[in-house]
């Protein structure tokens, strides 16, 4: 699988209209894959999806209006209108609700003890680790995540390598059209992220999930991603595994809403692992990740179990645990799963490495079980 490098820089429509124009081919692809999605998960045809999409662009615009700029050069770009792009950005929102809804009704089918609908089975979602030192500890700090998603998207992704003018230049590994997924900026904070789902997740408009993984990506510090996820209501849960190549991390679990359901998690000798389930005790909202992504709990075993076995401090270290086959093909290294749905099957579509004391970051553009890192050239 080749992944394109996008290389933008200028203002944000600029950066935008770059984007657009170099990855039209792939952005285009990516609207059509999500048209079958969409239909598929939440029943709904396109129209429906641009109507719904249409009602998050004044919480964004209201956020960082900049944003909004880049999503319509992109559009422009890539020859779609802004509503295209902006419901593939808001593809979290629209599919775990669906999940959600189809989780209540499943609820209400057992108490009721009726056999429920057939389930729509999201794919495995995403394994995270960050290992920063212990002040006066010497060591790197790092990053980094196994990315599994809908088989389409092996054919949109992207590298973007953005060169700002208001705000640190970075790189993300993201799906072509889409703000922003993991990665690292110049000021040498780290991002990785999982996806959960609440029964919380209704899809009302908010602040959007990818919009907000931009967000952090524009920050200096781990504090000033803590305050970038407060800056309005969050429309989704999710996970957002944030460390500095300074040594500070944090791993901010959140789920729809404002600051009050926001809840951090912190490095235990020095090492965070998250999967696609809430790790902190008391959540407001009901965790629904048992039922819509059940590998979650096995995957986040196998990480503590590497780690405590091995006491993982270098990045090759890593990459053993990210090409772990345990309770295949739900594993680290997820395939796909044979009996499932065409829209439903997922696998490891790219792993990532970082090392943010060096600023270096480390692409396999697949399985790693099966495709080599390589060291990207970037200019952070």
């Amino acid at each position: 699988m080749t992944i394109q490098h996008v290389r933008v820089a200028g203002t944000s429509y600029q950066r935008g209209l770059q984007y657009g124009q170099q990855a039209a081919d792939r952005v285009r692809r990516s609207v059509q894959a999500y048209q079958r999605t969409f239909e598929h998960f939440a029943g709904w045809d396109w129209a429906t999806v641009r109507r719904e999409a249409a009602r998050f662009e004044a919480p964004v615009q209201a956020f960082r209006p900049a944003y909004v700029e880049e999503l319509r050069g992109i559009a422009d770009g890539a020859g779609l209108d802004l509503t295209d792009v902006l419901a593939i950005n808001v593809r979290t929102e629209v599919m775990y609700a669906a999940q959600a809804r189809h989780a209540a009704q499943a609820r209400h089918a057992a108490q009721a003890r009726h056999a429920p609908a057939g389930k729509k089975r999201l794919p495995s979602e995403c394994s995270a680790f960050a290992r920063v030192p212990a002040p006066g500890e010497a060591g790197p700090a790092l990053i980094g995540q196994n990315w599994d998603w809908l088989l389409h998207s092996a054919q949109t992704i992207v590298v973007l390598e953005a060169r700002q003018d208001d705000g640190p230049d970075f790189v993300t590994v993201v799906e072509a059209g889409l703000l922003a997924k993991a990665g690292m900026n110049a000021a040498g904070l780290g991002l990785a992220t999982n996806a959960m789902v609440t029964d919380a997740d209704v899809g009302d408009p908010g602040l959007p999930y990818h919009v907000l993984l931009r967000a952090v990506l524009d920050c200096a510090t781990v504090t000033d991603a803590l305050q970038a996820l407060q800056g309005g209501p969050r429309s989704s849960s999710a996970n957002y595994l944030i460390a500095h190549a300074s040594g500070s991390a944090l791993d901010i679990e959140a789920a729809p809403g404002d600051f009050t359901r926001l809840y951090p998690l912190y490095p235990e000798n020095g090492v965070i692992l998250h999967t696609n389930h809430f790790l902190a005790p008391r959540i407001h909202p009901a965790d629904l990740s048992l039922w819509a992504m059940p590998s979650s709990q096995v995957r986040l075993q196998r990480l503590q179990a590497a780690h405590q076995a091995n006491d993982a401090r270098t990045l090759d270290d890593f990459r053993v645990v990210l090409a772990d086959h345990a309770d295949y093909p739900h594993s680290v290294c997820a395939h796909p799963e044979p009996a499932a749905h065409p829209c439903e099957q997922g696998q490891t579509i790219a792993s990532l490495l970082m090392d943010l004391t060096a600023g270096q970051l480390w692409l396999a553009a697949g399985n790693p079980c099966q495709v080599p890192y390589e060291q990207l050239t970037v200019k952070l």
